[in-house]
């Protein structure tokens, strides 16, 4: 059995929780929030251990799902401890340095951090493109006009009165992540995966035409070229977020305990 501690217990990470009863490869026997939000994790998940930092011992692999702050405070050290670790929040590591600092601390402690797919698909198919040489990759997310809220996209517009799709925000991977980072995600992973940050083209859309999150990406190189879309059905507690971000931890974690992963 291996045993989980997963960071953040919010819309994903409760949604990791639920997905995860009855497993009988892995278990979350902890789970890591701030002081003030010990108690309601304790109601979410009875019998499981529930404090403000990640426990010394007793933990196999560690979960982050709560966003950039829990990364520098919790991932980072647990790496330099020696504790494999699977990070949700791929977006937040558009900030300077971040990058190397998990690289940096895995390394220090021997270990390991993966970072998840999320939303999107074919990062497989790219990472092994940039091997052979990448000309060109680009990103573009198509959201409903709610799940841009609370965002700099309300800048200037009323997003609850679009008539047609709006673009909301065309530039690098790396300002879309630090602009939108809740929204911007799949941004980041196509980024780290390809060309980088700075050089990974994207364009973010406001659409009141559709409910669901479109992502496509693009891209080309000596491998030939390749263009991905998908639709995906947003989380129900969490329209920023698709529902496969979730299913996505999920594999990530039950890969790591199965004989046979794919």
């Amino acid at each position: 059995m291996l045993r989980v501690a997963l960071i953040g217990c919010g819309a994903i990470g409760t949604s990791v929780l639920e997905l995860l009863k009855g497993d009988t490869t892995l278990a979350v026997v902890a789970i890591v929030v701030p002081e003030e939000g010990v108690a309601a994790a304790q109601k979410v998940a009875p019998g499981v251990q529930v404090s403000s930092s990640v426990p010394a011992s007793g933990i196999d692999l560690v979960v982050e799902t709560a966003g950039h702050a829990a990364i520098e405070e919790h991932v980072l050290p647990a790496l330099a401890r020696g504790m494999p670790c699977i990070v949700a929040s791929v977006g937040a590591l558009s900030a300077t340095g971040l990058a190397e600092s998990l690289e940096a601390a895995a390394t220090a402690g021997r270990t390991q951090v993966q970072l998840i797919a999320g939303a999107i698909g074919a990062i497989d198919a790219l990472a092994a493109a940039r091997i052979g040489g990448l000309d060109s990759v680009r990103y573009t997310g198509r959201k409903p006009p709610q799940a841009w809220k609370g965002t700099p996209a309300e800048q200037g517009r009323d997003l609850d009165a679009l008539t047609r799709q709006t673009v909301i925000f065309e530039g690098s991977a790396r300002e879309a992540a630090q602009l939108y980072p809740k929204n911007a995600n799949v941004a980041a992973t196509v980024s780290l995966a390809g060309l980088g940050l700075d050089k990974t083209l994207v364009r973010l859309i406001a659409d009141p035409a559709i409910a669901d999150n479109v992502h496509t990406v693009e891209a080309e190189g000596a491998f030939g070229s390749f263009e991905l879309t998908m639709r995906n059905k947003p989380l129900a507690a969490n329209p920023k977020t698709s529902a496969l971000t979730v299913y996505s931890a999920v594999r990530a974690l039950r890969n790591r305990a199965a004989a046979l992963a794919i």
